[in-house]
């Protein structure tokens, strides 16, 4: 390795960490909606977009919300309908200009000034809202009338209930690469959910309001929190120059796999997928993808049932993925025992300073031996990593009689 690509690699890893405490920050308190916080970051370093599905209820939105408010910047959310009209996302005539005989528009607060979007029932848009929005989200334009404006958008999350019947929406759904599909939480996690559920809803927190505030997530004060949408563009412009060349070769098998699996993945998927083969891999804090970053291929199959399937057919392919700074996400579409580790890292770690800070209690001393048990039962002694091992003994120790 060069100087120049130790020095890149150094600086990678050092975004991805910073990054990493923003998502782990945005998952606190949230039950089984870290994979929808996580994906959002990995979108927004690849530079696209997401369709989060699920039920009413299964907290999507407030998933975004969170992250939305970790990374910082200019963040727009709109609630769609059939008679959703294109200036109360796209901004009004300014009249000002009408005066003057032009039709422009009043972008400030809305959408084609946003940094991280979320749009709501996006496919209940009318026809003149989503034709406006295609531009949007393919091109970063926005031209209406005589505005023409590019857009600062990152990444724009749509959510919806189900995915749309109408072949007349295909395309407009397919400016979403990445899919997440949301299910209630499981009955084994229902306790967790209603005791979350009890505590006083947090407002979301953006960046500048960590200042002084100690984060217990990681590095404090406003530098460091303002600098969040910062790390997120220096790794957006890592990932564009991230070396795939060892890595193209097995995307281009797990492709055919899943095309001759049946998962309907179209050409211009195929070639997008390398971009998030390349944010996973710079979010991992490496300038050069690997096997670990193949996790992300069953992201761009287009219904659950297709995800499902790629993720069985790439088994033996994502066995050694993982990914330090999206954990679970890597762990939930891989099920490798490697992003199981990486998950059970960051998880144990996070109990054992939650518990250093609180009184001694049951509750507390229970997830810590549920932390323990699950490691035990999944990992043999002789094979875990350093830093799980590292974990266990910290978790060994905490809950020994004192």
């Amino acid at each position: 390795m060069t100087e120049t690509s130790a020095t890149a690699t150094a600086h990678a890893a050092a975004d991805a960490e910073l990054i990493g405490h923003a998502v782990a920050a945005a998952g606190q308190g949230m039950i089984d909606r870290e994979t929808v916080a996580e994906v959002v970051v990995l979108c927004a370093v690849a530079g696209e977009h997401l369709l989060v599905v699920g039920a009413p209820g299964t907290a999507k939105s407030e998933a975004v919300r969170r992250i939305a408010g970790q990374l910082g910047g200019r963040y727009f959310e709109y609630l769609l309908g059939r008679f959703t009209e294109p200036n109360e996302l796209f901004g009004p005539v300014d009249l000002r200009r009408l005066r003057e005989g032009r039709i422009e528009f009043e972008t400030a607060g809305m959408l084609p000034e946003a940094e991280i979007a979320f749009l709501d029932e996006v496919f209940l848009g009318s026809t003149a809202v989503l034709n406006t929005l295609l531009g949007l989200l393919n091109e970063r334009v926005f031209r209406r009338g005589g505005t023409v404006l590019h857009s600062p958008l990152r990444v724009c999350v749509g959510a919806a209930n189900h995915l749309p019947d109408d072949p007349a929406l295909a395309a407009f759904a397919d400016r979403f690469l990445a899919r997440v599909f949301v299910e209630p939480v499981a009955d084994a996690r229902l306790e967790e959910l209603l005791e979350a559920g009890r505590r006083p809803a947090a407002s979301p927190l953006h960046p500048r309001d960590l200042a002084g505030s100690g984060d217990p997530m990681g590095p404090t004060g406003l530098a460091a929190a303002a600098d969040r949408l910062g790390a997120l563009d220096r790794l957006a412009a890592a990932a564009r120059a991230c070396d795939l060349d060892e890595v193209t070769p097995l995307v281009a098998a797990a492709l055919r796999r899943l095309r001759a699996a049946g998962v309907p993945i179209s050409d211009r998927r195929a070639v997008r997928s390398q971009k998030l083969v390349a944010a996973a891999a710079v979010l991992d804090g490496r300038t050069a993808a690997s096997v670990r970053d193949l996790w992300v291929l069953p992201l761009v199959a287009p219904t659950a049932d297709a995800q499902a399937q790629a993720r069985d057919t790439l088994a033996d392919l994502v066995e050694k993925a993982a990914n330090r700074s999206l954990a679970h996400a890597a762990e939930e579409l891989s099920r490798s025992s490697a992003a199981r580790a990486e998950r059970l890292v960051r998880t144990g770690a996070q109990l054992l300073a939650a518990h250093r800070t609180l009184p001694e209690g049951r509750d507390s001393r229970l997830r810590l031996e549920a932390a323990l048990r699950e490691i035990d039962a999944g990992f043999d002694p002789a094979d875990l990593s350093g830093a799980l091992a590292g974990i266990r003994a910290e978790l060994v120790a905490a809950v020994a009689p004192a």
